[in-house]
């Protein structure tokens, strides 16, 4: 994993037991889940938006946002970027539409 996820999930983590009235991030924890996911699904429309207007640098900051975003979901649930890394990784080679058939079925 990248310096900069690693350094990004410490500072998440760190972020809990801050003030909420001291870090936006404290501010989404303390509001909970559903602040969270809302500001996810705002982050995920606005990277639409700038893909389908093809803004290659609009793209980039509104991505940076998303996944900013979908890390502190994860840091709010105790999972962590490894986790996703390794489900990354065990569906390398597979055939998107296997994989998709086969979840669930274990």
């Amino acid at each position: 994993m990248s310096d900069t996820l690693q350094k990004l999930m410490v500072v998440l983590n760190e972020r809990k037991q801050a003030a909420p009235e001291s870090s936006y991030v404290s501010s989404l924890y303390h509001a909970g889940t559903d602040k969270i996911l809302k500001k996810l699904g705002e982050e995920a429309t606005e990277t639409i938006i700038a893909g389908k207007a093809e803004d290659k640098q609009q793209i980039i900051y509104e991505m940076a946002d998303l996944w900013f975003h979908s890390m502190v979901l994860l840091a709010h649930n105790e999972i962590q970027v490894e986790a996703i890394l390794a489900e990354l990784e065990r569906r390398f080679g597979l055939s998107g539409l296997e994989e998709k058939n086969n979840r669930g079925k274990s």
